[in-house]
């Protein structure tokens, strides 16, 4: 069943001025509107949030928002490069979330992402990325996932949080509440509509559909059959102008697994020839299949390198061919490099005494590709004293970041998420514990060493001017070793509270 995300931008226009404007741009609670012409009037076309509290609203003469809001911010309207904006926004969804994205002018995006969202840690984790990042860049978004792209347009400009989940198969329960304005219909017929009682999608979903197209015509019931799924919206995609891409038409459509796959390796080596002309390698591929019903399916891996390999790229692909449903048949294939980086000749080993560097980047392709390349990751030292802060999480193939761990003081093999309460019997302010009682269980300790005291990191907050941890390596009569430490010197009531904490486990 086909997943389609619609990110709507209800301050659009406004909000794309203010990221043009950078540092000049006026104050967020100052009331600012594009203008524009409708006809021979000056109208408000854009208006954003300050302004809609103080009363604007699209449509408004020019002069009326004027004399409304004194000190109202005006600039001309520039539809042309709204849309240009729109449209690299959706290059920037399809690098980064899935293979199918188009323009929903004037205000959104839509994209399918069937077998691309278990990338990004789920459905509810891909949309939040998405609302995050780009409220990050100064842009206010609301995201819905739905079986239908009609029912996601509709619950992202209606619903009432910021991302929505539908799950598969409650399309109808989840939009049936919401106005009759959610189904894209022209504002005249919407009019009409409410003035003959009609509220909701419900109260229009139970009419007979002779009565509507009589007096309305077919577009009510097409918009109904868009929103319930029952009717496809078919997408095409974006592609820019610089993108590698190959494709292959079909005179009979195709539809055995076994045919996608040949046809699917010589795409592969089509485009290896291209990327390697432009001295490329590829980090990320779609191979998209466009079957006889206007439905499109496809296929989005990733490398953790450059790569330029026909056959490690033909395995990755074809790995997933058991995911496509290709209907009644498939009469194009396209194959693209969406995400591509310079791929420079490497040196082979040439003596027969050196060995040969291990490379492992195909093995984590294999597994970013079924888990996801977020779930994939390895550790590397960060420069801090503090423990918990002294590491971080790094994609697999990263490049070495030089920094390394504190050599004079041993680091636990096991790091706990976070510092854990024990309870402990010991001599201030210098000496470890003699017991402690950590989940419930009490061990004695029989060596220990220490302390090792670590320092706040004082120009982050200023909690930790005066903050101080002594660390200590404890032993119990079993042989266990444990990382535990006192928050505080032991005297001074300003380092800390004095209390005891495990961290980590050694071995």
């Amino acid at each position: 069943m086909p997943r389609v995300v619609s990110l709507f931008l209800p301050m659009w226009p406004t909000d794309r001025f203010r990221r043009k404007s950078g540092d000049a741009a006026p104050p967020p609670e100052t009331p600012l509107v594009l203008i524009g012409r409708d006809g021979r009037r000056r109208v408000v076309l854009a208006a954003d949030a300050a302004a809609h509290a103080a009363g604007l609203r699209i449509g408004m003469p020019a002069s009326k928002a004027q004399a409304l809001v004194p000190g109202l911010i005006v600039h001309d309207a520039e539809p042309d490069a709204d849309e240009i904006a729109l449209e690299r926004l959706a290059l920037w969804a399809l690098r980064r979330y899935a293979p199918i994205v188009t323009a929903d002018p004037p205000d959104g995006l839509v994209i399918d992402t069937t077998g691309a969202d278990h990338l990004h840690g789920g459905e509810a984790a891909m949309l939040t990325d998405m609302v995050d990042r780009l409220a990050a860049s100064g842009l206010i978004a609301r995201a819905a996932v739905a079986d239908s792209g009609g029912a996601a347009h509709a619950l992202a400009r209606f619903g009432t949080r910021a991302t929505i989940v539908v799950p598969a198969g409650k399309t109808a329960q989840a939009i049936l509440p919401l106005p009759i304005a959610a189904l894209r219909l022209p504002a005249a017929t919407i009019d009409s509509l409410r003035r003959l009682g009609f509220e909701t999608i419900a109260d229009l979903a139970g009419t007979p559909r002779a009565s509507l197209a009589l007096r309305f015509g077919p577009e009510p019931g097409r918009r109904l059959d868009q929103a319930f799924g029952r009717v496809s919206e078919p997408i095409e995609p974006i592609r820019p102008e610089e993108i590698v891409e190959v494709r292959r038409n079909f005179a009979e459509p195709i539809g055995a697994p076994e045919t996608i796959a040949r046809y699917t390796g010589k795409l592969v080596a089509e485009l290896c020839i291209d990327l390697e002309t432009r001295g490329l390698g590829a980090r990320r591929l779609d191979l998209l299949f466009f079957r006889v019903d206007n439905r499109i399916e496809a296929i989005r891996v990733g490398t953790a390198t450059p790569v330029r390999d026909t056959k490690r790229m033909t395995r990755l692909l074809t790995d997933k061919i058991e995911t496509i449903d290709p209907g009644f048949g498939i009469e194009q294939m396209r194959l693209a490099a969406t995400v591509a980086e310079p791929l420079r000749a490497k040196q082979t080993i040439s003596s027969l005494a050196e060995a040969p560097e291990p490379d492992v980047s195909d093995v984590i392709d294999i597994l970013a590709n079924r888990v996801g390349e977020g779930r994939l990751y390895r550790f590397a030292p960060v420069q801090s004293d503090v423990p918990e802060r002294s590491v971080q999480r790094i994609a697999p193939m990263a490049p070495d970041t030089g920094e390394g761990w504190p050599g004079h003081w041993p680091r636990p093999s096991r790091l706990l998420p976070r510092p854990e309460p024990i309870e402990t019997v010991a001599l201030l302010p210098d000496h470890p514990p003699v017991t402690f009682t950590w989940r419930g269980v009490r061990r004695r300790v029989k060596r220990a060493d220490g302390p090792e005291r670590v320092f706040g990191e004082w120009w982050k907050r200023d909690a930790e001017l005066a903050a101080v941890r002594d660390y200590f390596q404890v032993e119990d009569e079993n042989g266990e070793r444990y990382w535990v430490f006192r928050a505080g010197d032991g005297e001074d009531a300003a380092t800390g509270s004095h209390k005891w904490f495990m961290h980590g486990i050694f071995g």
